[in-house]
């Protein structure tokens, strides 16, 4: 079947709103994904006809919910190729499920122990690391980027020995759209005998993760950037490493037996879900990775290419234009900046036409340090977007530097 983009934006309501006194134009998918009626429905048909509390009681609505609930943790696993169900813990959303590990790891580690981070991380996956060392008495080494927007593979292979205990490292870029080699970076790591945790919150909207093809010992994300609802998202560990470490917070769902003597925890996925979970998110979830693989995420990687091809010809005829990792391997976002322009300024302007765009140091402010800059002009492009779309934000971006010269 051919790409049919405008049959597919039929699905998105708020695609057809206006922002300013414009037709919306929205390019700051990479913060989040736009959310199609699918998805929206099964939020509605939850609170509609289900709510209720899930895995606690037996009248049919709990149990209603229980069963929905645990079919979107099935569809998630599916869909990542977990081996089983239980090793798939829903969080609300990606940075919980990496403090999830940090503070797991708090009673592991031990002074002297090594942990590695690339200086290419969202701010979610560094302070958690941070914090772990400072608890630990651990080293955080720094995994160094290069000009091009790459990672020093060379200078990595140099940081890892036998005190390496955590790689941690995105899957893609926020900031830039990078993909980084993350199969390399794990095959290195477990030779060392490392374990390696995956940021896949930009690469799940635009591939089919497989988490054991990957060989990751933990991966995580968010269901807002695959087009599902905010507050919920996955941590998918090997089930032998979930079991060694001890609970995140403590609380209901998450016990066997509580005494005030002793307490013992539930088995997989459960001690790690203590509390009434985001259940409704939890079933949009399922019902957003229904949606995308409905329409297939290669086709959907292919489009995106598409689109990231024509903006970034269409970017380079403007003057002073600088575009960050724009000869990489990357998915579909565009950063940069406009010479003797500010990109809040240039921001500012495309909002007023109906351009959402992202600006500033998009919770990656090492990468900014690395090139010197206050941060950059963020376009991040979604399989709902058109070339039409992209025609218009370079129109704008011409009245935007005359504007602002």
């Amino acid at each position: 079947m051919a790409f049919d983009v405008q049959k597919i934006r039929q699905d998105f309501p708020i695609l057809h709103r206006q922002v300013n006194g414009q037709e919306l134009v929205y390019f700051d998918n990479a913060a989040t994904a736009q959310t199609p009626q699918p998805v929206i429905d099964a939020i509605v048909d939850y609170y509609s006809t289900t709510n209720a509390n899930i895995h606690r009681g037996v009248h049919a609505l709990s149990q209603e919910a229980t069963e929905a609930y645990e079919a979107a943790r099935q569809k998630i696993q599916k869909h990542f190729n977990a081996v089983h169900p239980y090793e798939i813990i829903l969080t609300s959303g990606t940075t919980e499920a990496i403090n999830c590990i940090a503070s797991g790891y708090a009673s592991i580690l031990q002074p002297g122990d090594e942990v590695i981070v690339s200086a290419m991380e969202h701010h979610s996956n560094i302070v958690p690391w941070q914090m772990l060392c400072e608890k630990t008495g651990a080293q955080l080494k720094v995994l160094p980027m290069l000009q091009n927007g790459t990672l020093d593979m060379e200078a990595y292979a140099q940081l890892l020995n036998a005190r390496t205990q955590l790689v941690f490292v995105n899957h893609v870029s926020n900031a830039l759209g990078t993909v980084n080699p993350v199969a390399s970076i794990i095959s290195q790591a477990h030779a060392v005998g490392a374990k390696v945790l995956i940021d896949g919150a930009q690469a799940t909207p635009h591939y089919k993760v497989d988490v054991q093809a990957l060989a990751a010992d933990f991966y995580v994300t968010s269901a807002h950037k695959i087009c599902g609802p905010t507050g919920v998202g996955m941590l998918y560990g090997k089930a032998e490493h979930l079991r060694e470490l001890p609970p995140y917070q403590g609380g209901g769902e998450m016990i066997a037996e509580v005494t005030f003597e002793k307490t013992t925890y539930a088995d997989l996925p459960h001690k790690f879900e203590a509390g009434t979970p985001n259940i409704a998110g939890g079933i949009a979830f399922g019902a957003a990775l229904d949606y995308v693989n409905s329409i297939g995420l290669e086709a959907i990687a292919t489009y995106e290419a598409s689109l990231l091809a024509y903006a970034t010809a269409a970017l380079e005829q403007l003057p002073g234009i600088t575009i960050y990792a724009k000869d990489v391997e990357k998915v579909a976002v565009l950063s940069f900046n406009i010479e003797g322009l500010h990109p809040y300024d240039v921001g500012s302007i495309l909002d007023k036409m109906g351009i959402a765009v992202r600006t500033g140091h998009h919770c990656a402010q090492p990468i900014m340090d690395y090139y010197e800059i206050p941060g950059t002009i963020r376009a991040s492009f979604s399989f709902y977007n058109t070339k039409e779309e992209i025609d218009r934000m370079v129109e704008a971006l011409k009245k935007a530097i005359t504007m602002l010269q």
